[in-house]
């Protein structure tokens, strides 16, 4: 599974989906004049590179996937 180019997409797409996560609970926490600003946008980012994220890992799944 390692050397599957496929699973390494899915990796990334996943960090990239918990980077943009821990960015807006970060900013959530530390409250302030950033997070008035980019809270939503934030929120609509992670969104949609979840979503790419959970389709990544339906085509492996289904590409991958069991006998």
């Amino acid at each position: 599974m390692a050397g599957d180019p496929l699973f390494w997409l899915v990796v990334v797409a996943v960090l990239i989906v918990l980077g943009i996560l821990l960015l807006g609970v970060g900013s959530f926490g530390k409250g302030g004049e950033f997070n008035r600003k980019n809270a939503n946008k934030i929120m609509r980012w992670r969104i949609g590179a979840q979503f790419v994220a959970v389709l990544l890992i339906l085509l492996f799944v289904y590409l991958r996937g069991g006998n």
